[in-house]
């Protein structure tokens, strides 16, 4: 019996006849799959140092950064003076005759190349300003010789001519005396923050750190206009000295518990190690009884550790409410010479931070975030993981992170996460964050996503934030208005380049759902997740750029994915399908043309609706289209067609639904 079919799009969820709906201005183009399927070229070719296969090469190296760091607070000044002491290990190839070092606090200088324009409104710098970084002295220490050396500043970068050339796996010892004015709360990632029971200094970016000199670019001294950072990795022993009434929590393992923490202190922290519920460390009451501290006068001198780090930060106050519960991984040992700790999850925040849904679940968060992404992806490396309530930053540090005292959930849950998935990437896999923040931001956000529907069943599910999915919290259907914007950047671009418009939308949402894409349309999660886990694995620590993984993640999956990486992350293309012919006669399988607009060629399910009530699905893979953009698809015999729909469950972002269902009549 011949039939005839009839296209009816979906308008909030009613079925329109397409007769009655305006026709396109403009015809519609099949794709070309000459264009779709092209050899990619990537923009770093294979060599001895990165591999073809996206591994690190056979002559894989990078320079490492020690540091010796102290420094004190004057909380009547808000100035923080420090000095360092840098051990430069020189793992390349060349000699090395300068180095370059990078001065964060310089971006609140007025003049300097951030102060003018967008970049100062997007990170609220306009018309706040401090003098910046002041060095005071600098040495360098070669052959058992110091020279003192003149810096040449140049707006938050620092170049120091050494007396001789670091030879090819040569050292070097820099000394530098510095101090700077600690900006108020419109610093954002570093600031003084007033409660009321006193000051949080939150204090990030806060020495000067060595540039990151590779094989890629030799020394890499963007300038920091408020993006992210790229770092060398080493360990850090820092100290810094505060009023006897702050409490200090920082990166890395508190090597000096005895001569900072009362007895009742130590203790909770005991009772914590094995708890994993939130014991209290310090309570309301603490924070108002001076004999809840070691001492009642003077200052006192907290000395912290950490290794293979690219950075440490800290946080400070007389005003700390903190709890803290175990994180269920080995003990590990902070610094040579101490013994293994048990590791912490940790919350510090003000008494403005209590309240329904507040600060009282973050350890929860703290604790639930660790454990899980060490478990799906890498252990977590590091002592402690510490969540700070003060100015709201939303900002990441290795085991720190900086948000805010009023967050409440579900945003506490998501941004804590969000920052403590950043031990991740780029904690962990350090790559480029002033150039490809997508490996910094969507990578983070992708596992984020999966820790939402992870945590308590599902409690804060599905992720539905600025950062992901924020309109319907379907992906498929929120980032359709970002592929169709003619001015929204490519996940290629240069970090410094995306406007805050588009800040979100791209480098975090578009990113991180092209990788669920990858894993849960085109791989599939088995692949998917061996060929991650390997990429982390491999490149732990180490500095890969985009081509690395791209090919890494070709290799270990076993597919070619070059269409996929030219289309979401070098253009803005999109899924486009629609049906066309439909043949069905009675006890003869039914024919459905099916034809490709879009220039992203995901795979997708045409489902088949049957008068009897039962359905039927065929997968159409991404290589049906490799030589036509028009196919044919035969479906089994099955008599009573009543329907046909193309990715029925919306799991991709076909950019034009109108044309993906057609219902069959008699």
């Amino acid at each position: 019996m011949s039939v005839r079919f009839f296209l009816l799009p979906l308008i909030g969820g009613v079925l329109v006849p397409a007769a009655l709906l305006p026709k396109p201005v403009i015809a519609k183009t099949l794709a070309d799959p000459a264009a779709v399927f092209a050899p990619l070229s990537l923009p770093d070719a294979p060599n001895v140092y990165r591999s073809g296969s996206g591994l690190p090469g056979p002559q894989y190296w990078q320079n490492r950064t020690d540091y010796v760091i102290h420094s004190r607070i004057d909380t009547q000044a808000h100035v923080l003076h420090g000095s360092e002491t840098v051990t430069y290990s020189n793992n390349s190839p060349e000699a090395l005759d300068v180095l370059w070092l990078q001065l964060d606090q310089n971006i609140y200088r007025a003049d300097t190349r951030s102060a003018i324009g967008a970049v100062a409104s997007s990170h609220n710098l306009a018309g706040n300003h401090t003098d910046g970084m002041v060095i005071e002295h600098v040495s360098v220490v070669q052959g058992g010789r110091e020279v003192d050396v003149t810096p040449l500043i140049s707006d938050t970068r620092m170049q120091l001519t050494l007396p001789r050339t670091i030879d090819p796996h040569g050292v070097a010892f820099v000394k530098i005396d510095w101090h700077y004015t600690l900006p108020g709360p419109w610093g954002g990632r570093t600031a003084v923050t007033p409660t009321r029971e006193g000051d949080i200094y939150e204090v990030a970016q806060w020495y000067p750190r060595l540039s990151v000199y590779d094989d890629r670019r030799g020394w890499n001294t963007l300038p920091y206009l408020g993006q992210e950072f790229f770092l060398e990795y080493g360990s850090f022993d820092y100290s810094v000295t505060v009023p006897w009434n702050y409490t200090l929590v920082g990166s890395g393992a508190l090597l000096n518990p005895e001569q900072v923490l009362t007895p009742v202190e130590r203790n909770r922290l005991a009772q914590a190690a094995q708890s994993d519920t939130r014991v209290m460390i310090r309570t309301l009451d603490d924070i108002t009884d001076p004999k809840s501290h070691l001492k009642q006068s003077g200052e006192v001198t907290w000395h912290y550790g950490m290794r293979n780090t690219r950075d440490v930060a800290f946080a400070a106050s007389p005003a700390f409410v903190w709890d803290a519960a175990r994180i269920n991984l080995p003990p590990i040992v902070p610094w040579a010479n101490y013994h293994a700790v048990p590791r912490l999850a940790m919350s510090v925040y003000p008494r403005e931070g209590i309240g329904p849904h507040g600060w009282d679940r973050s350890t929860d968060y703290v604790k639930h975030a660790i454990e899980y992404f060490s478990s799906q992806w890498f252990e977590y490396p590091w002592p402690n993981a510490i969540n700070l309530g003060g100015h709201g930053a939303g900002m990441e540090y290795p085991g720190i992170v900086f948000d805010g005292m009023s967050d409440r959930d579900p945003k506490l849950f998501w941004i804590t996460t969000h920052e403590l998935g950043h031990g991740w990437f780029p904690m962990i896999v350090g790559t480029d964050e002033r150039r490809n923040a997508f490996m910094d931001e969507g990578f983070n956000t992708f596992i984020d996503v999966y820790a939402s529907d992870h945590f308590n069943n599902g409690e804060f599910a599905p992720k539905r934030d600025p950062e992901f999915a924020p309109r319907t919290g379907n992906p498929a259907q929120d980032i359709v208005p970002v592929l169709t914007d003619p001015d929204a950047p490519v996940l290629m671009t240069a970090a410094d380049s995306v406007s805050e418009k588009y800040r979100h939308s791209v480098t975090y949402f578009k990113a991180a759902y092209g990788l669920k894409l990858l894993r849960e349309q085109i791989l599939g999660p088995v692949r998917f997740d061996a060929a991650f886990r390997r990429y982390i694995a491999e490149w732990a620590f180490k500095h890969p750029s985009p081509s690395d993984f791209f090919r890494l993640m070709s290799s270990e999956a076993g597919e070619d994915l070059g269409w996929f990486w030219r289309g979401w992350y070098f253009t803005n293309a999109a899924p486009d399908y629609a049906l066309g012919d439909v043949h069905h006669d009675a006890g003869k399988p039914a024919t459905v043309q099916v034809r490709n607009y879009g220039s992203l060629p995901l795979p997708v399910v045409l489902r088949a609706d049957y008068a009897d009530g039962k359905s039927e699905e065929l997968r159409i893979p991404t290589e049906a289209w490799r030589q036509s953009s028009d196919i044919v698809v035969s479906l089994p015999v099955h008599d009573g067609l009543k329907a046909v729909t193309l990715d029925p469950d919306h799991v991709i972002p076909d950019i034009d639904r109108a044309d993906n269902r057609l219902a069959i009549t008699p």
